[in-house]
């Protein structure tokens, strides 16, 4: 089986290639032109250099493959509005569905958000049925994401396309290389975040979803979307739950709503004036507030997603952070 990873060097992508080769499969790994991450330079895959916007590179990485794994985006949220972070979410993905379409691959499998789904609360967690509601925040990362999904799920419908799309939490792991969601690992042991919400989100640990997504290979049903979620945590939890991992002391302090907005609406008009991104933009400040809880029972039922516990993942994370040299700058204190 050949399988072509789209964003193989991003942080689910490396977790991904992991695992189909852990299957024994064949990995093409699809890789901007003049990138070079050691990550891949330890793994036995064949490396495909194009750029995800230019339609005929990504035809021609995908030729002779069997499947695609589409793990590929832009998933910056400043600023709010760009028009790369659009293109390169809803267009690149309409670049893959043809590649796709023109290889003959039994199967695309494409990375969304959960965010591609109205949030929910812990009685009450959002699901693949709960309608779109993130929009409010303006950021063209939500959208474009849901924008790509809505043409592969179109795509599926009326052009013989076979495809599967899951839809990510708050992914937590090894091989975050940028780094991405681990950033607020690394604040937290560092000592560098003051306060916390009180609300929550979902966690879910990176290996998991690398599972559901080669199992989505020739599991689940076409033109489905899958929540990939797992605990649902209060972020005074989470707090609680890194520092006992990682021998810190959490955040005590409990910030209002009105300072946090005030504080985002702020952060953002100085980085207009500045150039610079804001420590915390308006829209973050919103989410933040929003209990962003969901469920993965389908997930689990269909695509056998595995819930391992999130401290196993914090730690992983920590580990790999520590093995690569990212604790260098600032002292942790107990």
């Amino acid at each position: 089986m050949k399988v072509l990873v789209t964003g193989a060097d991003g942080f689910l992508g490396n977790n991904i290639v992991r695992e189909v080769l852990d299957r024994g499969h064949e990995v093409y790994a699809f890789i901007q032109q003049g990138r070079h991450i050691k990550t891949l330079d330890e793994l036995t895959v064949t490396k495909r250099y194009g750029d995800l916007l230019n339609a005929e590179e990504v035809i021609q990485a995908a030729e002779g493959c069997d499947y695609i794994i589409h793990a590929a985006a832009n998933t910056s949220i400043w600023p709010q509005r760009s028009e790369i972070t659009r293109r390169v979410n809803h267009e690149g993905t309409l670049n893959v569905i043809q590649a796709a379409l023109q290889a003959k691959v039994k199967r695309m499998v494409s990375i969304g958000s959960a965010n591609s789904f109205g949030n929910g609360s812990l009685e009450n967690p959002g699901d693949e049925s709960s309608p779109f509601a993130a929009g409010k925040y303006g950021l063209d990362y939500i959208d474009s994401k849901r924008d790509a999904q809505e043409a592969i799920i179109d795509h599926v419908e009326n052009h013989g396309l076979d495809a599967v799309i899951i839809n990510p939490t708050f992914m937590l792991g090894p091989y975050d290389t940028k780094p991405s969601s681990g950033e607020l690992l690394l604040a937290l042991y560092h000592q560098k975040i003051p306060g916390y919400t009180a609300s929550g989100r979902n966690f879910i640990y990176v290996k998991d979803v690398a599972v559901a997504a080669a199992n989505a290979l020739t599991m689940g049903r076409s033109g489905e979307c899958y929540i990939m979620a797992n605990e649902n945590l209060s972020y005074k939890d989470f707090n609680q739950l890194v520092a006992d991992e990682l021998d810190v002391q959490p955040p005590k302090l409990l910030i209002p709503k009105p300072f946090i907005l005030l504080y985002g609406a702020v952060s953002q008009m100085w980085a207009y004036l500045t150039g610079k991104p804001p420590v915390v933009s308006y829209a973050v400040a919103q989410i933040s507030l929003d209990t962003n809880y969901y469920t993965a029972a389908k997930a689990v039922k269909e695509l056998q997603l595995p819930q391992t516990p999130i401290k196993i993942a914090v730690r992983e994370a920590f580990n790999w952070f520590q093995e690569n040299g990212y604790l260098n700058k600032g002292t942790a204190r107990k």
